[in-house]
C-alpha cells in the first residue's frame, strides 16, 4: 500500500524558551513520515508548534477552554484532499513527555497521528467505543512507525 501525498509546512512560533530542543525532535522528513502514515489520503497539513501563551488563546477562542492543550487540530476539508492545522504547545508536550517517561519525539509523532487522525474525521470524545477504535488505530499506526504503544499497554 502506498503513503498518502502530503503537502507539509512546519512551522515553529518565534522565540520561546527551548525552541532548539523542539526543533530537534522534529525534523521535517520524521514530521512527514508521521503524518503520511496516519493519512488515508493526499494531505495538505501545517503543523506548527507554540508556546503556552499562544496555545492556551487558541484553545480558549476555539474550544472554549482557558488552558493549554497538548494539540488542537483544525480541519477544513476531509476529501478529496486532507486539509488541517495541527497546532501542538511545546511546554505542554514536553512536560507530558517528562511525566510519561517518553522521548520528546516519540510524544510528538504520537500527537501529531492523532491530530491527523482528528483532522480525517476521527473522533474519542464522542463515546467510549469511539474512543476505544481511535486508540487502537494511533497504536497500529505507531507500531508501524517503531514506536511503542503511548497507553502503556
Amino acid at each position: 500500500m502506498a503513503l498518502a501525498q502530503l503537502s507539509l509546512s512546519l512551522q515553529f512560533a518565534p522565540g520561546f524558551k527551548g525552541i532548539e530542543r523542539h526543533r530537534a525532535a522534529l525534523p521535517r522528513h520524521s514530521v512527514a513520515r508521521w503524518i503520511r502514515h496516519a493519512l488515508d489520503v493526499d494531505g495538505e497539513i501545517t503543523v506548527r508548534i507554540v508556546d503556552a501563551e499562544e496555545g492556551q488563546r487558541l484553545n480558549r477562542e476555539f474550544r472554549g477552554k482557558d488552558y493549554a492543550t497538548n494539540v488542537l487540530t483544525f480541519d477544513y476539508a476531509q476529501s478529496p484532499v486532507v486539509m488541517a492545522d495541527l497546532v501542538l504547545c511545546a511546554p505542554v508536550v514536553a512536560s507530558e513527555a517528562k511525566q510519561e517517561r517518553k522521548t520528546l519525539a516519540a510524544h510528538y509523532a504520537h500527537l501529531l497521528v492523532h491530530g491527523t487522525l482528528h483532522a480525517q474525521g476521527w473522533d474519542h470524545e464522542t463515546s467510549e467505543a469511539d474512543a476505544e477504535e481511535m486508540e487502537a488505530r494511533e497504536i497500529e499506526i505507531l507500531a508501524g512507525l517503531g514506536i511503542r504503544n503511548p497507553y502503556g499497554r
